[in-house]
């Protein structure tokens, strides 16, 4: 197996944003909960859903037999199937585990819930594989590099803390795949007790060959900065761009090839999956909604790796190896056990019209009890103008006061208030959680990308205070 191959299969593979996808099986079925989506028993044509940004065509550095569209079926948390259309007829009809299953593969489930949850939260997969996940050699100790969930090793900071934009490597001077360019920047919690998250950034430049990866301690959102991602899943293909997000959720094993020097974000939770957020008020059309994300259709590859292919395994936060035979608009949450509080939430700022009369229109100055992890893709944000960079990022930790800068306070203070447009070319998004998340020592120190004048962009703010004047002449 090369890049995780296997021919079909039947379960719940990841979800993604629009206009996401992913990918890695010949058939699959997935059970997330809600609709059922027929296996794909056709020709191309008869496949639901691809996105024309997709033609590898147009993407260098690919063999002529990659150069097909990849294929998504829509939805978040359904019950679907696919399978790779060179082997019609793969998913065995009227069970899951027959005595030979077609094609003579073999039948392989990945559970994402207890066995004993109730129908409507148990997640399950069924993949159909060249060969089982346990053909391989056993695990082996690595060097985690800057992988770590010693949230103890430097003492707490309550500061304000932001840094620039985190240096990729030449790839001139040394080349770093995925795996050896993650590094994790903040987190809380436990990973024992699966409670709780990290937030790693990746700095890589190269693609991770005959190498795979996979997380047995959390889910993974992947944010994409700068570079885009062709991921190689157990469920199918996909590729991830600036402004997509992917989900990649636990035990799922990934390949992912990049074209440049490439970065991004990623936020790993233990314990839960992540899930579209209550409605409420709001009412039934607001928010993302689960037509939003896209899902790989099975897809496989029989190649044999010259020297074995290796699968690399994130457990209780170290890195093991293992040779495998050849062959503002919350998006997702994660919940806690206590309602309305979430371990983590995803949240973007999109460009959008601001119309509120009378009103500070940036973000107001706050102090949460909720940690608040931002990034930023593309653009300036709106309450930040300069210092918060694409690629760079910030913490405001529990109770930590925070909010606009001066110049954007002034700004925004005298503004007419007219109907406009906000954040246009711009997308910031925030990994908002429960937990006070400890920072670690390649965040503070190693990544040399802590800016250490932070708190001046606060320093210029001056009292207005008029305490014989109610309504200061000027106001709106």
């Amino acid at each position: 197996m090369s890049k995780p191959t296997h021919p079909c299969q039947k379960a719940q593979p990841q979800t993604f944003l629009p206009p996401f996808a992913e990918g890695n099986n010949a058939a699959v079925e997935q059970s997330e909960a809600t609709e059922v989506l027929s296996g794909f028993r056709q020709d191309w044509s008869a496949i639901p859903f691809h996105r024309t940004e997709d033609n590898f065509g147009s993407i260098p550095f690919l063999s002529s037999s990659d150069s097909i569209l990849l294929m998504y079926i829509s939805g978040f948390g359904n019950e679907c199937a696919s399978e790779d259309p060179r082997c019609p007829g793969a998913l065995p009809e009227g069970q899951n585990n027959p005595q030979v299953c077609p094609y003579n593969l073999y039948a392989e489930q990945l559970s994402g819930s207890a066995f004993t949850c109730p129908r409507s939260s148990n997640k399950r997969s069924w993949l159909y594989r060249i060969l089982p996940s346990v053909s391989h050699k056993p695990f082996e100790s690595i060097d985690q590099g800057h992988v770590t969930h010693n949230w103890d090793e430097v003492d707490p900071d309550p500061n304000q803390l932001r840094w620039k934009p985190f240096e990729i490597p030449k790839t001139s001077q040394k080349k770093v795949d995925f795996v050896n360019g993650l590094h994790t920047l903040c987190g809380a919690g436990d990973i024992r007790s699966n409670n709780g998250l990290a937030v790693h950034i990746f700095l890589c430049n190269t693609s991770m060959g005959n190498r795979c990866f996979y997380s047995s301690d959390g889910d993974f959102l992947i944010v994409p900065q700068k570079g885009k991602l062709l991921i190689y899943t157990e469920f199918g293909k996909m590729l991830v761009q600036p402004n997509e997000i992917c989900v990649i959720q636990r035990g799922m094993r990934f390949s992912i090839d990049v074209f440049e020097e490439t970065r991004g974000y990623i936020l790993e939770v233990y314990g839960v999956h992540f899930e579209l957020p209550d409605l409420g008020p709001i009412g039934a059309n607001g928010l993302a909604n689960p037509r939003d994300f896209l899902i790989p259709v099975a897809w496989y590859e029989d190649h044999q790796a010259p020297g074995g292919y290796t699968v690399i395994n994130k457990y209780q936060g170290k890195m093991f190896a293992a040779k495998q035979d050849p062959s503002i608009f919350t998006v997702l949450t994660a919940k806690s056990v206590r309602p309305g509080v979430a371990i983590a939430d995803f949240v973007i700022f999109p460009p959008r019209w601001g119309v509120a009369d009378k009103t500070f229109r940036p973000p107001y100055y706050h102090r949460n009890c909720m940690s608040e992890f931002m990034g930023l893709i593309k653009g300036h944000y709106e309450a930040k103008q300069g210092g918060f960079l694409p690629g760079g990022g910030s913490l405001h930790s529990p109770m930590t006061p925070h909010g606009p800068d001066a110049d954007c306070f002034e700004k925004a203070s005298k503004a007419k208030l007219a109907p406009e447009r906000i954040a246009d070319g711009t997308m910031a998004f925030m990994f908002e959680s429960s937990l006070s998340m400890a920072v670690t020592k390649w965040g503070l120190k190693t990544s040399n990308c802590l800016d250490e004048n932070y708190y001046k962009c606060w320093e210029p703010l001056k009292s207005h205070f008029t305490p014989n004047s109610r309504n200061p002449a000027g106001t709106n």
